[in-house]
């Protein structure tokens, strides 16, 4: 699986040094940039991983211009594990923080993403659509019914995102067939302000680009947030029926960018 555009390529890792690669990423978004810590992050080699890499998929974005014997030339990453070879071996890394039986038990293809990540110098490019690009591909070969994920806002102060995670819960809630829920030893309630009181702006203006983008997809978010006081974050779960995609998502989703650098 390859594709690219004049500065970047893109490929399904299928290296140890590419693995590496991407974990070096990982690493400098979510610990440096971010504040993550925990048995996944390993100072010494700069690196952030844990037992599931073995098992997924890791979409790469990589800057042509960058050399690979630095190990930073991987510039963004997705980490895709299908439903089939999450039942085949260690399950989800998501049920680790929600409760994922109304997915398990829908009998749907699924597809998990996480660990999804962008180095800060190419952010607000096209490095985001390549990406999207590419995981459309990878949906449309492997017949993906529902795709899902937690997706983080930074911090765990959930009175700087109230606004924000009252809106999601109001607007964006998940129909119930779908509706995954945060387990109860770090769940947040999401309801923490009543809809007449929320401002849209102050609420919109509070939440990740990244989770807005899915938003406008047509994605909708799970019961409760997950306090990870580990990776610094607050985490919700977000879904994507993809036979529920309008025809405008679609489009939006799975379009060509051509002839875009960042």
């Amino acid at each position: 699986m390859t594709s690219a555009d004049r500065n970047f390529a893109l490929k399904l890792a299928d290296t140890e040094a590419e693995l590496i690669a991407a974990q070096r990423l990982r690493y400098r978004v979510f610990v440096t940039e971010l504040g993550a810590t925990g048995p996944t992050v390993d100072h010494d080699q700069k690196i952030e991983s844990d037992a599931f890499d073995n098992v997924y998929d890791h979409l790469l974005l990589i800057d042509r211009g960058r050399d690979p014997a630095s190990l930073d030339h991987v510039v963004g990453v997705y980490r895709l594990l299908r439903g089939a070879v999450a039942r085949a071996g260690p399950g989800f890394y998501s049920a680790a923080e929600y409760d994922l039986s109304p997915l398990l038990k829908s009998g749907r293809n699924l597809l998990e993403l996480g660990r999804s990540c962008i180095d800060p110098k190419i952010r607000g490019g096209a490095g985001m659509y390549l990406l999207w690009n590419a995981l459309a591909d990878y949906v449309i070969k492997h017949k993906i019914d529902v795709m899902f994920g937690v997706a983080s806002y930074h911090g765990t102060d959930i009175d700087t995102i109230a606004q924000s995670l009252s809106y999601l819960h109001h607007h964006h809630l998940a129909a119930p067939e779908n509706r995954v829920r945060a387990l109860n030893g770090n769940y947040q309630r999401l309801d923490i302000i009543a809809p007449d009181m929320i401002d849209r702006d102050v609420a919109l203006a509070q939440t990740p680009r990244l989770i807005k983008a899915y938003l406008r997809l047509g994605g909708a978010i799970g019961d409760g947030a997950f306090i990870d006081q580990s990776f610094n974050t607050t985490d919700v779960c977000l879904l994507m029926d993809t036979a529920k995609m309008s025809e405008r998502h679609k489009q939006a989703y799975t379009r060509r960018v051509e002839g875009r650098s960042a």
